[in-house]
């Protein structure tokens, strides 16, 4: 249990210096609270014993000390734990990124989804509820023992072993007996955000099919599953919470047993074990939840470290000068157990030609992009780039030279600045504008109040469907990819808006080799070769 939340505390070390300052900041709140607690102890046990209230200055201090750091304290480590957690996510997806450059693949969004939010959130507790008391309960146990060691030893030890119990053995003892019941939360709420996604993203076949019972059902059975990880958590929770409850009255209670002719001391110690036991109340609790957190780290590690689908050569070879894309005896297929989609398919695309290529849905139109920018690698065959097999070439720079546009290229809620840098950060506005006036809606772009610093939308929502295809291709153009596979590029578009976007296409694409993979033609391309897909091979339909 301790292994995934190392990992992801080794992580955090960029804000190494936030978490110690809200450590440090902690500490001295911790203290000035416990300070103020003692002391006010001891001034209403003299009060007490002398019939007057008397007021010190350094109760007006602590107090105020307390007050002033504890708001500190919060900021700091609020926002220590947040620019953590986003250090975690920033990494998780680049990760993932990395082993997914084509797209989920076989895994489920909604897992993934549910790993890159739920997860990561559940580990949000684990420097705030975890560590800082931790350390807070490792600093005041020799300071109980001290203080109260000092007058009463036996009573010193006794509370010293209560304390123990409360803030190192009963959280211990909480996550061993709720790490099954957060594994089991982990993963019932992750099956239902699947559940509720595949449900919502596949509405219309649910429909269609008259699934909606089946659905609603699975989404039922899932949130059951989740509330009874939840009870199971909570009931745990409350019971490490009780004992530790338990722990504090035991102790007060020792204190005034132990209470002999120093009235004054007495009272004064049991303000003390007060203080200290509420600063480590919640310990047993977040121990409970730390079993749930360790599960979520470990899911998120699992998916972070999935290996690389194609992982790059060794000793990569020198990136050639042509760009010839050439398919040689190519056979491949996603699953063992599913049948070829490519079984023996040669192909070859000139450098600077525009080919079209032809077929139904499953044929292997989107598989042939796949294999050419090294997503997936074929079972056997070459797949050549200037010559050079690219197993042989970095898979960065094989997709510097191959750029993609697909049906479900997406655009970021962003500005339009920012979505077009994806392809070239280093691209300055005159380059900027040069690819949206290429792709022909730079004029759209200038009537615009804010111009390039508009925002999109998320995927593009201020923009119609053919504006932003074009934005689409304007970011493709922008990259200089000497290749340009376009993956059924107008696929949702009307008739109209297809033929104005590919009349684009055939003005703005220059010299570069133009691969249009399609299942129809609308006769306003300009080709110079087509094949078909068709059992796994490609088939010359026109010279």
């Amino acid at each position: 249990m301790i292994g995934p939340l190392a990992r992801i505390l080794a992580l955090w070390s960029p804000q190494a210096w936030w978490l110690l300052l809200g450590a440090i900041l902690s500490l001295g709140a911790l203290e000035a609270g416990v300070g103020l607690m003692t002391i006010a102890g001891g001034t209403i046990g003299a009060a007490v014993v002398s019939g007057a209230i008397i007021g010190t200055l350094v109760l007006r201090w602590l107090g105020v000390a307390r007050v002033v750091l504890r708001y500190i304290e919060r900021l700091v480590t609020h926002g220590a734990t947040f620019r953590a957690l986003v250090d975690v996510r920033v990494w998780f997806f680049r990760r993932l990124a990395r082993t997914a450059a084509g797209g989920l693949g076989f895994r489920q969004a909604g897992d993934v989804l549910g790993r890159l939010v739920t997860d990561i959130e559940a580990l949000d507790g684990l420097y705030l509820r975890i560590i800082l008391p931790l350390v807070g309960a490792c600093i005041l146990l020799p300071a109980l023992v001290i203080l109260i060691g000092h007058h009463a030893p036996l009573l010193a030890l006794e509370i010293g072993a209560l304390f123990a119990l409360a803030a190192f053995v009963l959280p211990w003892m909480a996550a061993r007996a709720s790490a099954d019941a957060g594994s089991d939360l982990a993963r019932s709420t992750g099956a239902l955000r699947v559940a509720a996604l595949d449900a919502l993203t596949g509405l219309r076949e649910v429909r269609a099919f008259a699934a909606e019972g089946r659905m609603l059902a699975n989404v039922q059975a899932r949130e059951a599953a989740m509330l009874a990880a939840q009870r199971a958590m909570n009931t745990r929770t409350a019971l490490a919470g009780a004992a530790s409850f338990l722990c504090a009255q035991a102790a007060v209670l020792a204190v005034l047993l132990a209470a002999g002719a120093d009235a004054v001391g007495a009272i004064a110690a049991a303000f003390l074990v007060l203080a200290a036991f509420e600063a480590i109340g919640m310990l047993p609790r977040s121990g409970a939840s730390a079993g749930h957190a360790s599960a979520a780290a470990a899911r998120v590690l699992e998916a972070a470290d999935a290996p690389v689908p194609v992982p790059d050569p060794l000793d990569p070879v020198t990136m050639p000068k042509g760009n010839t894309l050439r398919f040689e005896a190519v056979q491949f297929r996603w699953q063992p157990d599913r049948p070829p989609v490519f079984d023996g398919l040669t192909l070859e695309i000139p450098d600077g030609a525009r080919v079209a290529l032809l077929g139904p849905s499953g044929a292997g139109k989107s598989t042939l992009a796949a294999l050419a920018l090294k997503v997936v690698a074929p079972r056997s065959g070459h797949i050549r780039l200037g010559g050079v097999d690219i197993a042989q070439l970095p898979a960065a720079a094989v997709r510097a030279r191959i750029g993609w546009l697909s049906q479900a290229t997406h655009l970021f809620d962003d500005t339009i600045r920012a979505n077009l840098k994806l392809a070239d950060p280093a691209a300055d506005d005159a380059a900027l504008w040069l690819a949206l006036d290429a792709a022909r809606i730079g004029d759209v772009v200038r009537a615009l109040p804010d111009g390039l610093d508009t925002w999109v939308g998320e995927g593009g929502l201020r923009f119609s469907g053919g504006q932003g295809r074009r934005l689409a291709l304007a970011r493709a153009l922008l990259s200089e990819a000497p290749v340009l596979i376009l993956d059924e590029p107008c696929a949702g578009l009307d008739a109209e808006t297809e033929r104005m976007f590919l009349e684009t296409l055939n003005e703005s694409a220059g010299g570069r080799t133009i691969v249009l993979i399609t299942h129809r033609l609308t006769g306003v391309e300009r080709l110079d070769r087509i094949f078909r897909l068709s059992g796994g091979k490609a088939i010359a339909a026109a010279g």
